[in-house]
């Protein structure tokens, strides 16, 4: 059988602080990462065969993470898929495992935007082929064709002007940021009011200072093994249950009909990870999902890719507290990228991170926990208009 469904097995995941890390190198990072998914699956580094370490900015070649663990020998692969990369990882450390080809491998992915190599400022200058067309934009900009787009195809369904649109968006972010306040690891620590995203300064229309995630220093790695080692080793491990990753092929850009109210490559991926995990209704039965809110509107247009929502009714869904921590079907309940920040390459291995620890009940702080989970998954998405790469993976107990 094809797929990836209860092949692979978690046993231990480590997360750094994120934020603006001065006093952290790369290799810091690294090390603090793995090992505490080290220490939580009771495991030391000779146990592990093989490694996967996803960079952007931060390094371009698997030594890296063996120098920082100081592996011996082991082969140790280097990852890089726009912001996907950090599930790309451990969607490559799985894959190594499912063949047989390892028994243990870690994947462990990192970033440091704020101070190394000068950091980038402005914004990320893609190593995109420059004698062809591409959408090669800031990605304020570039999302925010995206939410233009949504709010004029359902301002009159909504009755909205720009403040009511506004609104919705408000609420994602005042939900991120509370939630952010429960996540001791979290970038930003901050609570905000509606009324402060209604008031905040526009950075690219229509998005103001309160609708873009932060961009942090951090790492994250996870321990993937068989599930017959795994029950060896504790009885709350984490199982894969579904994979898929779709990446596009400009089609976007070359079709004038494109709607520019989803993500392509978002819905492919869901379609591949929930035919993989079994899943008929993502609705009732993805009990919580971390998802890439690059933006508030990303996250607004995920719910209906991921099917959480019918198209076009994310806002009422939205309104409907729907997402909330308290809600049916809570969304980015440790912040999301909006406040846990985004180290690009680690931010996939983050999210899966949350839902191990939301699995097996052991958050840092009990208070986002996440009643009667079943499912949780987890999406990336980066890259351009048209060339995105989509990333989901869903996760369980064992049954």
């Amino acid at each position: 059988m094809g797929g990836m469904r209860d092949k692979v097995a978690i046993v231990g995941m480590g997360c750094t602080k994120f934020g603006e890390l001065w006093d952290k190198s790369i290799e810091d990072l690294v090390v603090d990462a793995c090992h505490e998914a080290l220490e939580d699956a009771s495991m030391e580094l000779k146990d592990i065969k093989a490694g996967w370490y996803a960079s952007r900015e931060s390094g371009f070649t698997g030594a890296h993470l063996a120098r920082a663990l100081k592996t011996q020998y082991i082969p140790v692969t280097r990852v890089e898929n726009f912001c996907a990369g950090g599930q790309d990882v451990l969607r490559n450390a799985c894959f190594g495992v499912a063949s047989g080809a390892y028994d243990i491998a870690i994947a462990c992915g990192v970033e440091k935007t704020k101070d190394h190599h000068g950091g980038f400022g402005l914004f990320i200058q893609e190593p995109l082929d420059r004698s062809m067309t591409e959408w090669d934009i800031p990605p304020a900009s570039q999302f925010g064709q995206y939410a233009t787009r949504y709010y004029h195809r359902y301002k009159d369904e909504y009755s909205w002007d720009f403040g009511g649109f506004k609104l919705v968006l408000g609420m994602i972010n005042v939900k991120n940021h509370d939630n952010g306040l429960l996540s001791p690891k979290a970038h930003l620590h901050k609570k905000i009011t509606i009324e402060d995203v209604l008031k905040a300064r526009i950075i690219s229309w229509p998005y103001t200072l309160y609708d873009a995630c932060g961009m942090s220093d951090g790492a994250a790695a996870a321990i993937v093994t068989t599930p017959e080692i795994a029950k060896s080793i504790r009885k709350d491990y984490m199982l894969v249950k579904g994979m898929g990753m779709a990446a596009g092929a400009s089609q976007s850009t070359t079709k004038q009909e494109f709607d520019f109210l989803h993500f392509p490559e978002s819905v492919a991926a869901a379609q591949y990870a929930y035919e993989d995990a079994g899943i008929k209704d993502p609705r009732s039965e993805i009990g919580m999902a971390e998802v890439h809110d690059c933006f508030s509107s990303t996250e607004l247009l995920t719910m209906e890719d991921l099917g959480f929502s019918p198209r076009g009714k994310a806002p009422k869904d939205v309104m409907d507290g729907r997402f909330r921590l308290e809600g049916p079907q809570p969304v980015n309940p440790d912040g999301g990228l909006k406040c846990f920040g985004h180290p690009l390459s680690a931010s996939g291995l983050r999210m899966a991170y949350e839902v191990y620890k939301q699995l097996q009940g052991k958050l840092d702080n009990p208070a986002r926990q996440v009643k009667n989970l079943r499912y949780g998954l987890i999406h990336n998405i980066g890259g351009n208009v048209g060339i995105h790469v989509a990333a989901i993976t869903i996760f369980g107990r064992p049954e």
